[in-house]
């Protein structure tokens, strides 16, 4: 099993790994023929002096974890400067693609769809989710209201645990919830930027999401009131590139697949993906889920077979 897994992380190559560092936020532009797309490419950069995983993922623009999946045996206390971290800005589009507002759970993103006739727009931005505590509601909400400078009404249950804090706190470096709210359907709830930005990639909120402060600047002026928000928990996806067959698989944390490969057929059927599914490759990928998109199945579909028309024989009378 090490000896397969290692011959499918030499296949980083053919994802483009590169040697600077990717800006937040991640954008793509793509058409509404394509099927879970690839897009952006996996990067690196080289860790800094004495700076932590966090503070690499930090000036990335990436989530904490995600970083340090992409790079097991590294210490994220201490990587050592000069050390070489990948950085998993290579991303397979969540299918379908819907305009507004989708937030994959299990990679710890949120993505920002429009539309601008057939071209399909993308904005991919790192989040921070609820904690084991309190899980972020998955469904479909839409966006109810939009404030700057928000005040932080300190719910019950948080002034139970923290008695310290005021029943509001007014907007400021000590405000949670950052310049920036946009508040969902499901009443409580919203998403949000952040006066503790090394929490985003993380499990660290009570239910919103939290992104960076210039991400949430970015984002903030794109929503709309009545923006659909759709939440949902997908550590498998798979795309398509040039006719091969990719996966992208991330930690299952909530134990909802139960090490079942189950989900790779049915995401293949739903892409309509006629070539061979390698499935010791896509077992190899969840025993070592590192997030980073990887050619799951390497020989495109066989083309389509072509039948000679049938032809009749005339009787010559």
């Amino acid at each position: 099993m090490v000896n397969r897994v290692s011959t499918i992380w030499m296949t980083l190559a053919l994802l483009g790994l590169a040697t600077a560092a990717w800006p937040a936020p991640l954008t793509a532009e793509v058409t509404s023929a394509q099927r879970a797309p690839l897009v952006g490419k996996t990067l690196a950069t080289r860790a800094e002096g004495d700076e932590t995983l966090t503070e690499v993922a930090r000036r990335s623009g990436l989530g904490y974890l995600a970083v340090a999946r992409a790079n097991p045996g590294v210490d994220p206390w201490k990587p050592g400067s000069g050390r070489q971290i990948i950085l998993p800005t290579a991303v397979i589009l969540p299918y379908p693609l819907l305009p507004g507002i989708t937030i994959n759970l299990a990679e710890f993103r949120l993505y920002f769809v429009s539309r601008d006739q057939e071209r399909i727009l993308v904005r991919i931005y790192p989040i921070a989710i609820g904690s084991e505590e309190h899980q972020t509601p998955e469904g479909n909400f839409s966006v109810v209201n939009k404030i700057v400078a928000p005040n932080w009404t300190v719910p019950a249950d948080i002034r139970r645990a923290r008695p310290s804090l005021p029943r509001v706190v007014p907007t400021g470096p000590d405000n949670p919830l950052g310049d920036f709210w946009i508040g969902l359907s499901r009443d409580g709830y919203g998403i949000h930027g952040t006066n503790e930005p090394f929490g985003v990639g993380r499990r660290t909120t009570h239910g919103c999401i939290r992104l960076y402060p210039e991400d949430i600047r970015d984002l903030f002026p794109l929503v709309k009131r009545g923006t659909p928000v759709r939440i949902l928990y997908q550590p498998i996806k798979l795309g398509l590139r040039q006719g091969q067959l990719l996966a992208e698989v991330h930690d299952d944390f909530l134990g909802r697949l139960g090490g079942s490969l189950t989900e790779f057929v049915l995401q293949q059927r739903l892409l309509n993906w006629q070539g061979r599914l390698d499935m010791d490759r896509a077992q190899a990928l969840c025993e070592d889920p590192r997030g980073i998109p990887i050619i799951l199945s390497p020989f495109p579909p066989p083309p389509p077979r072509l039948e000679e028309p049938k032809r009749t024989a005339r009787r010559r009378d």
